[in-house]
Protein backbone atom coordinates (compact mmCIF):
# COMPACT_ATOMS: atom_id res chain seq x y z
CA UNK A 1 0.00 0.00 0.00
CA UNK A 2 1.18 3.93 -1.05
CA UNK A 3 2.40 5.63 2.29
CA UNK A 4 2.92 9.29 2.60
CA UNK A 5 6.94 8.34 1.79
CA UNK A 6 5.91 6.91 -1.12
CA UNK A 7 3.72 10.09 -2.27
CA UNK A 8 6.69 12.55 -1.49
CA UNK A 9 8.69 10.47 -4.10
CA UNK A 10 5.95 10.48 -6.61
CA UNK A 11 5.74 14.19 -6.28
CA UNK A 12 9.29 15.31 -6.07
CA UNK A 13 8.18 16.95 -2.53
CA UNK A 14 9.36 16.18 1.12
CA UNK A 15 7.35 14.72 3.45
CA UNK A 16 6.04 17.32 5.46
CA UNK A 17 4.88 19.09 2.31
CA UNK A 18 2.50 15.85 1.73
CA UNK A 19 1.42 15.60 5.54
CA UNK A 20 0.43 19.42 4.76
CA UNK A 21 -1.80 18.73 1.86
CA UNK A 22 -3.43 15.88 3.80
CA UNK A 23 -4.68 18.24 6.07
CA UNK A 24 -5.78 21.28 4.33
CA UNK A 25 -2.85 23.22 5.11
CA UNK A 26 -2.90 26.71 3.68
CA UNK A 27 1.03 27.18 3.43
CA UNK A 28 1.67 25.21 1.20
CA UNK A 29 2.71 26.39 -3.03
CA UNK A 30 -0.15 25.74 -5.38
CA UNK A 31 2.49 24.04 -7.88
CA UNK A 32 3.77 21.57 -4.84
CA UNK A 33 0.00 21.09 -4.01
CA UNK A 34 -0.87 19.76 -7.30
CA UNK A 35 2.20 17.48 -7.71
CA UNK A 36 0.93 15.74 -4.15
CA UNK A 37 -2.77 15.64 -5.37
CA UNK A 38 -1.59 14.00 -8.68
CA UNK A 39 0.34 11.68 -6.86
CA UNK A 40 -2.66 10.71 -4.74
CA UNK A 41 -4.92 10.02 -7.41
CA UNK A 42 -2.44 8.32 -9.43
CA UNK A 43 -1.34 6.01 -6.90
CA UNK A 44 -4.97 5.87 -5.59
CA UNK A 45 -3.84 6.46 -1.83
CA UNK A 46 -5.76 5.81 1.11
CA UNK A 47 -4.75 7.45 4.62
CA UNK A 48 -4.46 4.56 7.40
CA UNK A 49 -7.47 5.51 9.56
CA UNK A 50 -5.90 4.06 12.60
CA UNK A 51 -2.79 6.26 11.99
CA UNK A 52 -4.74 9.41 11.97
CA UNK A 53 -6.34 8.45 15.02
CA UNK A 54 -3.19 8.10 16.87
CA UNK A 55 -1.90 11.34 15.79
CA UNK A 56 -5.26 13.38 17.03
CA UNK A 57 -5.71 11.30 19.91
CA UNK A 58 -9.57 10.89 18.80
CA UNK A 59 -11.57 7.77 17.06
CA UNK A 60 -14.41 10.36 16.37
CA UNK A 61 -16.69 7.73 17.35
CA UNK A 62 -19.14 8.07 20.38
CA UNK A 63 -20.69 4.78 22.51
CA UNK A 64 -23.98 4.94 22.96
CA UNK A 65 -25.51 1.97 25.62
CA UNK A 66 -29.23 1.27 25.56
CA UNK A 67 -31.32 -1.92 26.50
CA UNK A 68 -33.31 -1.90 23.26
CA UNK A 69 -32.57 -0.26 20.19
CA UNK A 70 -36.23 -1.07 18.64
CA UNK A 71 -38.09 0.41 21.77
CA UNK A 72 -39.55 3.87 20.48
CA UNK A 73 -38.32 5.85 23.85
CA UNK A 74 -34.95 5.12 23.50
CA UNK A 75 -35.01 5.16 19.60
CA UNK A 76 -35.54 8.73 19.53
CA UNK A 77 -32.61 9.73 22.29
CA UNK A 78 -31.00 7.77 18.94
CA UNK A 79 -32.14 10.05 16.85
CA UNK A 80 -31.13 13.09 18.48
CA UNK A 81 -27.28 11.94 19.10
CA UNK A 82 -27.42 10.68 15.26
CA UNK A 83 -28.22 13.80 13.76
CA UNK A 84 -25.62 15.75 16.24
CA UNK A 85 -22.65 12.94 15.58
CA UNK A 86 -23.79 14.11 11.67
CA UNK A 87 -23.62 17.89 12.31
CA UNK A 88 -20.00 17.18 14.00
CA UNK A 89 -18.55 14.68 12.05
CA UNK A 90 -18.68 11.80 14.34
CA UNK A 91 -20.22 8.46 14.16
CA UNK A 92 -22.50 6.14 16.67
CA UNK A 93 -20.99 3.05 17.89
CA UNK A 94 -24.75 0.91 19.61
CA UNK A 95 -24.17 -1.13 22.34
CA UNK A 96 -28.00 -2.93 22.89
CA UNK A 97 -27.76 -4.09 26.76
CA UNK A 98 -30.94 -5.79 27.24
CA UNK A 99 -29.91 -5.15 30.53
CA UNK A 100 -27.15 -7.46 30.98
CA UNK A 101 -24.64 -5.52 33.09
CA UNK A 102 -21.30 -7.75 31.15
CA UNK A 103 -22.92 -6.20 28.22
CA UNK A 104 -22.53 -2.25 30.07
CA UNK A 105 -19.27 -3.51 30.65
CA UNK A 106 -17.64 -4.43 27.24
CA UNK A 107 -18.73 -0.43 26.08
CA UNK A 108 -17.41 0.52 29.40
CA UNK A 109 -13.55 -1.10 28.64
CA UNK A 110 -14.38 0.42 25.15
CA UNK A 111 -13.69 3.65 26.17
CA UNK A 112 -10.70 2.33 28.39
CA UNK A 113 -9.12 0.90 25.76
CA UNK A 114 -9.69 4.23 23.46
CA UNK A 115 -12.08 2.65 20.81
CA UNK A 116 -14.00 5.46 21.87
CA UNK A 117 -14.33 9.23 22.38
CA UNK A 118 -16.89 9.35 24.59
CA UNK A 119 -19.91 6.77 25.84
CA UNK A 120 -23.31 7.87 26.66
CA UNK A 121 -24.97 5.06 28.74
CA UNK A 122 -29.22 5.63 28.40
CA UNK A 123 -30.39 3.47 31.08
CA UNK A 124 -27.67 1.71 32.89
CA UNK A 125 -27.80 -1.93 34.85
CA UNK A 126 -24.15 -1.26 36.51
CA UNK A 127 -23.76 0.33 40.01
CA UNK A 128 -22.37 3.60 40.71
CA UNK A 129 -18.86 1.88 42.08
CA UNK A 130 -18.67 0.44 38.35
CA UNK A 131 -19.29 3.76 36.32
CA UNK A 132 -16.78 5.83 38.80
CA UNK A 133 -13.99 3.35 38.39
CA UNK A 134 -13.86 3.70 34.58
CA UNK A 135 -14.30 7.78 34.69
CA UNK A 136 -10.37 8.12 34.29
CA UNK A 137 -10.76 6.88 31.12
CA UNK A 138 -13.15 9.30 29.15
CA UNK A 139 -16.22 11.08 29.33
CA UNK A 140 -18.75 9.10 30.54
CA UNK A 141 -22.63 11.22 30.07
CA UNK A 142 -26.24 9.60 31.95
CA UNK A 143 -29.45 10.42 30.61
CA UNK A 144 -30.60 10.43 34.79
CA UNK A 145 -30.43 12.92 37.46
CA UNK A 146 -26.63 13.02 38.62
CA UNK A 147 -26.59 15.85 40.63
CA UNK A 148 -23.97 15.61 43.36
CA UNK A 149 -21.90 12.66 41.17
CA UNK A 150 -19.01 13.23 39.28
CA UNK A 151 -20.66 12.21 36.28
CA UNK A 152 -22.18 14.63 33.91
CA UNK A 153 -25.98 14.12 32.67
CA UNK A 154 -28.74 15.57 30.72
CA UNK A 155 -31.92 14.00 32.90
CA UNK A 156 -35.80 14.77 33.29
CA UNK A 157 -36.54 14.89 36.85
CA UNK A 158 -38.73 11.89 37.08
CA UNK A 159 -40.18 12.64 40.41
CA UNK A 160 -41.36 15.99 39.54
CA UNK A 161 -42.71 14.96 36.41
CA UNK A 162 -44.88 12.04 38.38
CA UNK A 163 -46.37 14.33 40.73
CA UNK A 164 -47.40 16.50 37.86
CA UNK A 165 -49.25 13.74 36.46
CA UNK A 166 -50.61 12.38 39.55
CA UNK A 167 -52.08 15.59 40.50
CA UNK A 168 -53.62 15.77 37.12
CA UNK A 169 -55.33 12.88 37.87
CA UNK A 170 -56.48 14.21 41.40
CA UNK A 171 -57.66 17.18 40.14
CA UNK A 172 -59.94 15.46 37.64
CA UNK A 173 -61.47 13.54 40.68
CA UNK A 174 -59.55 10.28 40.59
CA UNK A 175 -58.52 8.79 43.85
CA UNK A 176 -57.84 4.97 43.05
CA UNK A 177 -54.52 5.52 41.21
CA UNK A 178 -51.92 3.04 39.64
CA UNK A 179 -49.12 2.63 37.56
CA UNK A 180 -47.56 0.97 34.64
CA UNK A 181 -43.57 0.87 34.66
CA UNK A 182 -41.05 -1.33 32.93
CA UNK A 183 -38.81 -2.17 35.66
CA UNK A 184 -38.70 -1.44 39.33
CA UNK A 185 -34.86 -1.24 40.10
CA UNK A 186 -34.04 1.31 37.43
CA UNK A 187 -32.86 4.95 38.92
CA UNK A 188 -36.08 6.47 37.19
CA UNK A 189 -38.32 3.89 38.21
CA UNK A 190 -37.54 5.02 41.55
CA UNK A 191 -38.08 8.87 41.95
CA UNK A 192 -41.84 7.69 40.32
CA UNK A 193 -42.35 5.42 43.28
CA UNK A 194 -40.96 8.10 45.57
CA UNK A 195 -42.86 10.72 44.48
CA UNK A 196 -46.46 7.65 43.79
CA UNK A 197 -45.91 7.14 47.60
CA UNK A 198 -45.68 10.78 48.97
CA UNK A 199 -48.76 11.37 46.77
CA UNK A 200 -50.67 9.06 48.31
CA UNK A 201 -49.65 9.86 52.09
CA UNK A 202 -50.04 13.77 50.96
CA UNK A 203 -53.67 13.21 50.05
CA UNK A 204 -54.14 10.34 52.73
CA UNK A 205 -54.94 7.89 49.90
CA UNK A 206 -54.46 4.09 50.51
CA UNK A 207 -51.74 2.76 49.22
CA UNK A 208 -52.35 -1.01 46.66
CA UNK A 209 -49.07 -2.52 45.61
CA UNK A 210 -51.74 -3.90 43.21
CA UNK A 211 -52.20 -0.79 41.28
CA UNK A 212 -48.79 -1.14 40.60
CA UNK A 213 -48.32 -3.05 36.97
CA UNK A 214 -44.48 -3.84 36.21
CA UNK A 215 -42.68 -5.10 32.89
CA UNK A 216 -44.92 -3.17 30.53
CA UNK A 217 -42.82 -2.22 28.02
CA UNK A 218 -44.44 -2.77 25.04
CA UNK A 219 -47.82 -2.41 22.92
CA UNK A 220 -48.25 -5.56 23.26
CA UNK A 221 -48.16 -5.57 27.51
CA UNK A 222 -51.33 -3.27 27.72
CA UNK A 223 -53.40 -6.35 27.37
CA UNK A 224 -51.98 -8.25 30.60
CA UNK A 225 -52.59 -4.85 31.99
CA UNK A 226 -56.49 -4.93 31.55
CA UNK A 227 -56.91 -8.46 31.86
CA UNK A 228 -55.28 -7.80 35.36
CA UNK A 229 -57.48 -5.38 36.05
CA UNK A 230 -60.64 -6.85 35.16
CA UNK A 231 -59.86 -9.65 37.69
CA UNK A 232 -59.86 -7.10 40.36
CA UNK A 233 -62.71 -6.44 42.81
CA UNK A 234 -61.75 -3.07 43.17
CA UNK A 235 -59.82 -1.91 40.08
CA UNK A 236 -58.02 1.69 39.86
CA UNK A 237 -60.21 4.76 38.44
CA UNK A 238 -56.90 5.94 36.68
CA UNK A 239 -53.47 4.78 35.55
CA UNK A 240 -49.95 6.50 34.71
CA UNK A 241 -48.40 4.65 31.77
CA UNK A 242 -44.73 5.20 31.79
CA UNK A 243 -45.04 4.67 28.05
CA UNK A 244 -47.27 6.00 25.75
CA UNK A 245 -46.72 2.63 23.86
CA UNK A 246 -48.02 0.85 26.87
CA UNK A 247 -50.95 3.39 26.88
CA UNK A 248 -51.78 2.64 23.36
CA UNK A 249 -51.92 -1.07 23.76
CA UNK A 250 -54.15 -0.44 26.98
CA UNK A 251 -56.87 1.26 24.44
CA UNK A 252 -56.84 -0.57 21.82
CA UNK A 253 -57.31 -3.92 24.50
CA UNK A 254 -59.90 -1.92 26.09
CA UNK A 255 -61.63 -0.81 22.76
CA UNK A 256 -62.20 -4.66 22.03
CA UNK A 257 -63.53 -5.43 25.83
CA UNK A 258 -65.95 -2.87 25.35
CA UNK A 259 -64.01 -1.02 28.67
CA UNK A 260 -64.51 2.69 28.49
CA UNK A 261 -61.36 5.01 28.33
CA UNK A 262 -62.30 7.18 30.24
CA UNK A 263 -65.40 6.31 31.54
CA UNK A 264 -64.42 3.06 33.28
CA UNK A 265 -60.39 4.23 33.04
CA UNK A 266 -58.66 7.26 32.80
CA UNK A 267 -54.88 7.03 31.15
CA UNK A 268 -51.86 9.28 31.29
CA UNK A 269 -49.26 8.63 29.00
CA UNK A 270 -45.51 9.38 29.22
CA UNK A 271 -43.53 10.84 26.26
CA UNK A 272 -46.00 12.25 23.61
CA UNK A 273 -44.21 9.55 21.35
CA UNK A 274 -46.67 9.86 17.36
CA UNK A 275 -48.51 6.95 18.47
CA UNK A 276 -50.15 9.08 21.71
CA UNK A 277 -50.84 12.01 18.99
CA UNK A 278 -52.74 10.01 16.93
CA UNK A 279 -55.02 7.88 19.48
CA UNK A 280 -55.56 11.19 21.38
CA UNK A 281 -53.84 9.96 24.72
CA UNK A 282 -53.34 12.42 27.39
CA UNK A 283 -49.57 12.62 27.97
CA UNK A 284 -46.53 14.17 29.61
CA UNK A 285 -44.50 15.38 26.99
CA UNK A 286 -40.55 14.66 27.30
CA UNK A 287 -38.78 16.33 24.42
CA UNK A 288 -36.67 13.04 23.38
CA UNK A 289 -35.11 14.02 20.10
CA UNK A 290 -33.63 17.37 21.99
CA UNK A 291 -32.13 15.08 25.12
CA UNK A 292 -30.36 13.07 22.51
CA UNK A 293 -28.61 15.77 21.27
CA UNK A 294 -27.70 17.47 24.21
CA UNK A 295 -26.36 13.67 25.75
CA UNK A 296 -24.07 14.03 22.61
CA UNK A 297 -22.70 17.62 22.77
CA UNK A 298 -22.21 16.55 26.36
CA UNK A 299 -20.14 13.68 25.34
CA UNK A 300 -17.62 15.93 22.55
CA UNK A 301 -17.27 18.78 24.47
CA UNK A 302 -15.02 17.48 26.95
CA UNK A 303 -14.82 19.21 30.74
CA UNK A 304 -13.60 19.01 33.73
CA UNK A 305 -16.12 19.61 35.66
CA UNK A 306 -19.47 17.68 35.79
CA UNK A 307 -22.37 19.18 33.77
CA UNK A 308 -26.49 18.58 34.64
CA UNK A 309 -28.95 19.66 32.28
CA UNK A 310 -32.41 18.87 33.36
CA UNK A 311 -35.23 19.34 30.86
CA UNK A 312 -39.01 20.54 31.52
CA UNK A 313 -41.80 18.07 30.82
CA UNK A 314 -45.33 19.26 29.64
CA UNK A 315 -48.80 18.28 30.24
CA UNK A 316 -50.46 17.66 26.94
CA UNK A 317 -54.25 17.33 27.61
CA UNK A 318 -56.29 15.49 25.34
CA UNK A 319 -59.01 12.77 25.88
CA UNK A 320 -57.94 9.92 27.73
CA UNK A 321 -58.41 11.68 31.14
Amino acid sequence: MTNIKDLAKMAGVSVTTVSRVLNNHPYVREDKRNAVLEAINRSNYQPNINAVHLSTGKSFLVGVVVPYIDHPYFALLIKGMASEALENNYKLVLFQTNYLETREIEALQMLKQKQIDALIICSRKCSWSTIEAYLLYGPIILCEDTRGKRVSSTFVDHYKSFMIALEHLYQKGHRKIGYCIGRKSGTNSRQRELAFKDFVENYHLPYEPAYIFEHCTHFEDGEQVIERIQQMSNPPSALLVTSDEVAAGIVTCAQNRNISIPGDLALLGFNNQPIAKMMNITTIEIPLVDIGRKLFLQGINISKEAAYQEIPVTLIERETV
